[in-house]
């Protein structure tokens, strides 16, 4: 699971091409030298005796890349169903009081922190059936990332000497994101809180827990609960793509001077905000005000897709409409169309960095500024009929 704080792990590391001359054996014992030296009690340090040779799937989990480039509609369309939202909707009520409790605490909606519980494991019901230890342990012997996993499963250590969770008790992703909202142990060192009062921290069992840890996450990060993440707009029909991005940022009042509405046809209101208009479907697709606790939500999981889904997902909670004008047959590209784009891109000056076959930013840098030389709407879509004017 490609989740929640588990983000730092793809931005704090990178691939190597080194291989790892050290016996798993010897690893461990290197590791529990290090882990005894930093104060962990020789009962924890038990729990290295079970860890196994570095597991395969584990290793096939981290390379393994999808066939396709999954679009908005399709990432969208797993993610906020009928049956998801009434589901959200009937644990908000259940569960009113608590969150209601975290939010006069840290300033966190419910509905938001529902929809971060939706997305992160289907309201705590897919956590992830990985050892955490076990996990860790493969990824950080595996010299790609050894030093970012090394210190991870050093302080799931520490977790677990602390009292806050048994060795075999704690499960998590593939990667080591851990409970009901996917914390990595360095995020849970920083961030989690007993919610509860019972002397521990059990983001996999305890919701006062649970909630009262991912909206310190969010409130320590700036979230602004005064706020709601953005909305769904209309573009006039001479809006200048240029303006896109979350790199551009502008007051209501400017958005507002240059013809944005809101989907009933009127404008959008005025308030002192900064947003940035977001296209994550191309020009046909929909368009979006967003605000700050967009960029909030982008420090829990970065990809804009994502941001876009708990924001609208809330949305929904709240008795909010589905998006209007979502595309209706939006068309995935397959990773080596992906490639082909980059490899041609490059190929004509712009720098869509190593063809990879995964739309980054560098890519749709790349994409909207040949746009912008062909005089093409700079909506930085990278899409087939953009690859097929590449081509020709």
């Amino acid at each position: 699971m490609k989740t929640a704080a588990a983000f730092l792990l793809f931005l704090l590391v990178s691939p190597s091409a080194l291989s790892q001359e050290q016996s798993f054996s010897d690893w461990v014992t290197d590791l529990r030298s290090e882990a005894a030296a930093l104060g962990i009690s020789a009962a924890t340090l038990e729990a290295l005796d079970e860890l196994e040779e570095p597991l395969p799937r584990v290793l096939e989990l981290d390379s393994s890349q999808p066939e396709f480039v999954q679009t908005f509609t399709r990432y969208l369309g797993l993610r906020v169903t009928d049956r998801q939202v009434e589901r959200g909707q009937q644990l908000l009520r259940q569960h009113g009081a608590l969150l209601e409790e975290v939010r006069q605490r840290y300033g966190v909606q419910p509905q938001y922190l529902v929809a971060f519980w939706a997305i992160e494991t289907n309201f705590g019901s897919n956590t992830g059936g990985f050892s955490v230890l076990q996990a860790l342990a493969t990824l950080a012997y595996d010299p790609r990332r050894a030093e970012f996993f090394r210190s991870q499963i050093l302080t799931a250590l520490r977790i677990i000497d602390d009292g806050h969770i048994s060795a075999q008790s704690m499960s998590g992703s593939w990667a080591g994101a851990m409970g009901q909202l996917q914390f990595m142990p360095s995020i849970f060192s920083q961030y989690a809180v007993d919610g509860d009062g019972d002397g521990r921290i059990d983001i996999w069992n305890s919701l006062p827990d649970v909630f009262n840890s991912a909206a310190n996450f969010l409130s320590e990060s700036g979230w602004k609960g005064h706020e709601r993440w953005g909305r769904e707009i209309l573009l006039p029909a001479d809006f200048d793509f240029a303006f896109a991005g979350t790199k551009s940022r502008k007051s209501l009042q400017e958005w507002r001077d240059m013809g944005l509405l809101q989907t009933s046809g009127s404008p959008i209101p005025i308030a002192d905000m900064q947003a940035s208009v977001v296209i994550p479907a191309g020009v046909q697709g929909p368009a979006f005000l967003v605000y700050d606790n967009f960029r909030t939500t982008r420090l829990y999981n970065p990809p804009i897709f994502y941001a876009l889904t708990v924001g609208h997902l809330a949305d929904r909670f709240a008795g909010g409409t589905p998006i209007q004008r979502m595309p209706e047959n939006e068309q995935a590209m397959s990773i080596a169309q992906v490639q082909e784009l980059q490899e041609l891109l490059n190929g004509l000056g712009f720098d869509s960095g190593d063809p990879d076959g995964r739309v980054g930013s560098r890519t749709r840098s790349a994409v909207r500024a040949y746009q912008e030389q062909q005089g093409l709407p700079m909506d930085s879509y990278a899409s087939i009929s953009l690859l097929e004017s590449l081509r020709s």
